[in-house]
């Protein structure tokens, strides 16, 4: 065993000294090599379209001469605008060979990348970053400048029609589509597309705009937004004109590029406009946000033939001390108000200076404007108040519900009838001022007309309950049925069965839509208002938040809420249904 141990001895030790006899300078050595030196074959390059896809600079560096395979080499080119130290650098990688080449389609995307003026000049720097194919021993070049200027690559315009026509009737139907290729080719950030009009030969002074969107390449317009173009270009409805199209073209960065022009022969007709009613009064009220067009009520229009396009009005609640215009479509382009009864377009706000309901009408024609109180009521032989509209106002009125809705209740025989917004029938003009009286020759559910016919006599003499409902401006109409009853329902009154419509109490009718009833309710329950003795009648739920208050008349509401909330204490309680205040009571 020991004659083992001392063989490897000996061997062990040879190896060493065979070791300590190699020489370092034996192993292999890779150099540093040596920095090198960047030069361009120009220093100022101003490229056109044309030169997309040529080669418009050259770079080149020396060799650097690493101790190894120069196809190994790596070279990392950055470029960035004059002064920013390289901060937002493009960079390009080549290996093994000493020169990159750059077409004015790379240049171009390049510069517009870094938020050129087309057709400006502008300093770049670059320079080179050398190493080994593993990335040690980096060494980085000289600093060199060159110039480049931005060509404009704008997009190629087309329209599907040369010439379009148009009606009212086919408003909403495809009237003409205008495509284009991609601006800036070779960008790579996103561009956002704009199509601008102007009548023909106005050069796009002051162009109107269309937008279309981020990396879109067509829009689809219709005969009214044809229509518009040609409106906006001065081209009166029911005229033949020209109006000139071109595309804009905007990079994230900003620059901005124009297409070629297309021209479109349009045969315009009348559109019909559309007028809502800003103001201070909007937030408090439900009508959508303050002084905002966006979400502000419209204005009825009046569909007389003589008053297309030039009356329009609206019955509405003001606070007191409200203020508000009147603006053409939902933007403040074309905005109304006025003084003194005269309309004046950018004109001084309209004011109210009490609450209450109003009937605001405007006419455009005669730039006239009137503010009265608002307000609908029931007239003709079929009625209390005859053909005579001093009688209607207000004991045959109905109540004034919501924005441009009303509902009322009267008892009604034959003699035909009508609605009436005034104590005086219309005497024919169109005017701002003027009365109106609606109605309609087919039954509950029909469109009213303005000094229409009169309404058909009912059949069985009797109360009803009619609806002037003018939510949908496009078509006015009203609902009318029986309103003989109206029921507590629900599952707060004692001794009466939780809703259970035909087995429920009824109120007590006293005239001019007040109801009125005794019963005990219990605490913290829930109820409502039914005109019949099944679901499906007319009925009333809360406009009040959700109140429990006593003695103090809560807001009511027909097209949809909450249950009413019995006072907090059962007791035997007085309920009184207004449905010409639109109020109910509990004390």
């Amino acid at each position: 065993m020991k004659k083992i141990l001392a063989i490897f001895s000996t061997a062990a030790v040879a190896a060493l000294l065979f070791a300590a006899c190699t020489k370092v300078e034996d192993l292999p050595y890779y150099g540093k090599g040596n920095v090198i030196a960047l030069s361009s074959s120009k220093t100022i390059i101003t490229p056109a379209a044309s030169d997309s896809l040529n080669n418009m600079i050259a770079f080149s560096w020396t060799n650097p001469n690493y101790a190894s395979d120069s196809a190994t080499y790596k070279y990392v080119l950055e470029i960035d605008s004059v002064g920013r130290n390289f901060v937002n650098k493009t960079t390009r990688t080549v290996i093994g060979t000493r020169t990159t080449s750059f077409t004015g389609k790379d240049l171009n995307a390049m510069v517009l990348g870094y938020g050129f003026t087309l057709g400006r000049p502008f300093t770049l720097e670059a320079r080179v970053i050398s190493s080994y194919g593993n990335n040690n021993e980096q060494y980085t070049s000289n600093v060199i400048t060159f110039e480049v200027t931005p060509y404009n690559d704008p997009s190629v315009l087309t329209t599907a029609n040369t010439a379009v026509s148009g009606t009212l009737a086919t408003a909403g139907q495809l009237s003409n589509t205008f495509s284009w290729t991609t601006s800036f080719n070779g960008y790579t950030g996103n561009v956002t597309y704009t199509l601008q009009y102007d009548s023909a030969g106005k050069n796009f002074v002051v162009p109107q705009e269309i937008p279309v969107g981020v990396n879109l390449y067509s829009k689809a317009l219709t005969q009214g937004e044809m229509n518009e173009t040609a409106l906006n270009s001065g081209i009166p409805g029911g005229n033949s004109g020209k109006v000139e199209y071109r595309l804009k073209a905007m990079t994230a960065q900003g620059a901005v590029s124009y297409s070629n022009v297309v021209n479109v022969t349009i045969q315009s007709y009348l559109p019909i406009l559309r007028f809502y009613m800003p103001g201070g009064y909007q937030a408090g009220t439900g009508n959508g946000n303050n002084w905002d067009p966006g979400t502000a009520p419209e204005l009825i229009r009046d569909t007389r033939a003589a008053a297309f396009n030039k009356l329009y009005y609206i019955y509405i609640y003001l606070p007191g001390g409200s203020e508000f215009k009147v603006t053409q479509g939902r933007a403040w382009d074309v905005n109304y108000g006025g003084s003194g009864g005269n309309l004046a377009q950018n004109g001084a706000n309209f004011s109210v200076a009490t609450s209450g309901f109003y009937r605001i009408s405007i006419d455009r024609a005669n730039m006239k404007y009137d503010i009265r109180e608002g307000r609908m009521g029931f007239v003709g032989g079929a009625t209390g108040a005859g053909w005579t509209p001093p009688n209607v106002f207000p004991n045959y009125a109905l109540g004034n519900s919501a924005t441009n809705l009303f509902v009322g209740l009267t008892d009604f025989t034959t003699g035909g009838w009508k609605l009436i917004d005034h104590n005086d029938w219309n005497n024919g003009d169109i005017t701002a001022v003027n009365a109106r009286s609606y109605g309609a020759t087919g039954g509950s559910g029909s469109t009213l007309d303005i000094n229409g016919a009169n309404m058909p006599d009912i059949t069985t003499a009797g109360r009803y309950r009619v609806i002037w409902d003018g939510r949908n401006v496009d078509n006015i109409k009203y609902e009318m049925s029986p309103g003989t009853e109206m029921r507590v329902v629900g599952d707060g009154i004692q001794g009466v069965p939780a809703w259970n419509p035909g087995a429920s109490p009824q109120m007590t009718y006293s005239g001019n839509g007040v109801w009125t009833i005794t019963v005990t309710l219990i605490a913290g329950k829930d109820i409502k208002f039914l005109a019949g003795n099944d679901w499906g009648a007319f009925d009333y739920e809360d406009n009040s938040g959700g109140s429990t208050a006593t003695g103090t008349a809560r807001k009511i509401k027909w097209e949809g809420g909450d249950n009413f909330k019995t006072p907090v204490v059962t007791g035997s309680y007085t309920i009184t249904l207004d449905e010409k205040a639109q109020t109910v009571t509990i004390n």
